[in-house]
Formats: structure tokens, sequence, C-alpha cells
């Protein structure tokens, strides 16, 4: 799929990381995205996101993949896999390279924490190294950064509303290529979602932050800006997002149907309780007859790991 495709069908996607099994949490994303694609009569992906192998669990693909089919919700065309894909990162950043636009660094973390400029959430890259490396770097490990600029990206959330950052102020120059040489997320999902074709992409609260970075590296790329809308997140009684990390609860393949529902109340549908005693092609049916974007809560909420 060409970048300069306009943006007139509708195409989301859903990105999972195989770090482990689908959780309530992946769940709420993956039915709210394949809902606004087949309510739009449009196409809905799949998209592996293991660019980072480091953080790879041998079988969590399968196991996703199973577990989407096993709930009902049927992709178009190919899964594709960013470990695959590592050519056209590379192909991104000989782009940015000719126009000027990354550099090495080779701070260490100790040393970027030291010079660090210090914003209202996070400590931002100062940029020691964007004039040059002093002396001959040869083999030291280095990061490749992209030079940000001091303008304000905006758009409009289409839950959220208004969000606005300036990147070099808040996030500074940032990572495309890490010293192990493996390619970031932000330079990864930008490169992919334009190559193939998304117009809309619905995931959740915790990458609203990461949206100005990649609508910057869009515009630096030539790429189009697809409509973004983030999600609430499904958090713990502590508060904390539902992940691997706060040892959420796999979804349980056995009872798909109480789960399907208790995620469209928590999207704020208003689905009849005898979705339940029913079939998983009875409930999409009336998920994609009430599906409606619109009622979707913005605030992290708990929702029963049932």
């Amino acid at each position: 799929m060409h970048p300069a495709m306009p943006l007139s069908v509708y195409r989301g996607r859903f990105a999972p990381s195989p770090t482990g099994p689908l959780h309530l949490g992946s769940l709420v994303t993956a039915v709210a995205s394949y809902l606004e694609a087949r309510t739009h009569h449009g196409e809905w992906l799949v998209r592996i996101e293991d660019v980072d192998s480091t953080r790879v669990i041998p079988d969590s693909s399968r196991q996703i993949l199973h577990t989407l089919a096993s709930f009902g919700m049927n992709w178009n065309g190919e899964v594709v896999y960013q470990s695959q894909r590592h050519a056209s990162y590379q192909a991104a950043l000989a782009e940015l390279n000719k126009n000027g636009l990354i550099y090495p660094c080779t701070c260490t973390r100790r040393e970027i924490a030291d010079s660090a400029v210090m914003n209202s959430e996070r400590p931002v890259y100062s940029g020691k190294c964007r004039n040059g490396l002093s002396g001959n770097y040869g083999g030291r490990p280095h990061t490749l950064r992209v030079k940000t600029e001091y303008s304000r990206i905006e758009f409009v959330d289409h839950l959220q509303g208004k969000v606005h950052q300036c990147v070099q102020k808040e996030i500074g120059d940032f990572v495309l290529r890490r010293a192990d040489g493996i390619y970031t997320y932000q330079l990864a999902v930008v490169v992919d979602d334009a190559w193939q074709g998304m117009t809309h992409i619905v995931r959740g609260m915790d990458l609203l932050h990461s949206t100005p970075r990649q609508i910057y590296l869009q515009k630096l790329l030539g790429y189009q800006t697809p409509v973004y809308l983030h999600l609430p997140l499904v958090v713990n009684k502590q508060g904390e997002k539902l992940s691997k990390q706060t040892l959420a609860t796999p979804i349980d393949l056995a009872r798909p149907l109480p789960q399907l529902v208790a995620t469209l109340r928590f999207l704020g549908q208003n689905p009849p309780d005898e979705l339940v005693e029913g079939d998983i092609t009875s409930f999409w049916q009336w998920a994609q007859a009430n599906w409606q974007a619109e009622k979707i809560p913005k605030g992290n909420r708990f929702m029963s790991e049932l």
C-alpha cells in the first residue's frame, strides 16, 4: 500500500505485541477497533508488533491469533509481522538521513539522565550529540535520534478531543533505532501504518502521548495522518493498567460470551443480558447493529476480570 493513497476507505487494525496472552485490556482494544471497522464497512487488519525481539514470548503470536478467531473476530488479508519488515524501517532511516534529519548518539542512560532537561512529567534529552560526536566514535554502540523542531503538533482525537504537544520541548530528539540495532516502536508503527494504508487508529490511552511523535515522523516522511481514537484503559483495583507486569489474567477461551458482553459494557454500550446465553454470531450481529462509539467513556476504569 502506497503512503500517498487517499484516505477514502476505512482501514483499521489491531496490533498486539506478542509478549504473552491477551487479557481484558487487550480485548477492549480488539473489540472496539473491530467494531469501528465493521460498522464503517471497512477492513480490519491484524499486525503482530514483534519488532522488539527481546520482549517476545514464544508461541504468543499463535495464541493471540487463535484467541481472536475463537472470539469471532476475523481479519482481512494476511497477518503482518514487524520482525519481517526490517528492510522497510532501514529504508525510512535512509530517507531521513538523506535529508539530514537523524544523527548518532553515544550517550549512556546515565549521561542522558545527568544532562536531561526536566519538564513537568519526564526528563527531556538535551540534544548533546545533535551537532556531531567529538573524536572518532568508531564502533561504539550508538542510537539514531531524529531531530525535532520547536513547533506544536496538534490533532483532534475522536474520543479524547484536542491534543497538542511541542515535541522538542516535551520529548526532545527521540530514538528511532536503539544501540542494540532494534528499531523503535515509534518508527515501526509509523512506517507500517502508512504502508498498510491505515485510515483510522483505535488503541489505548497509554499511547496518546506517543501520537504527536508519530505525526511528526509522518510529516517528515511524507505520509498521511490517520484519524485517531484513544480508548480508556482497563485498570486493576490498584488503578494500574492491566498488563503482563501487573499479572493480568489471560482471556478465558472457554467463556467468550461473558467476556465479550463485559467488554461492550466497559465501552459504554448496553448489550442485553441474554447475549451471554446465545452464540458468537448473534453477539456480533447485535454489536454491529447497535455500536455507538460516541458512548465510549473517556476515563480509565476498573473491570472485573470475570
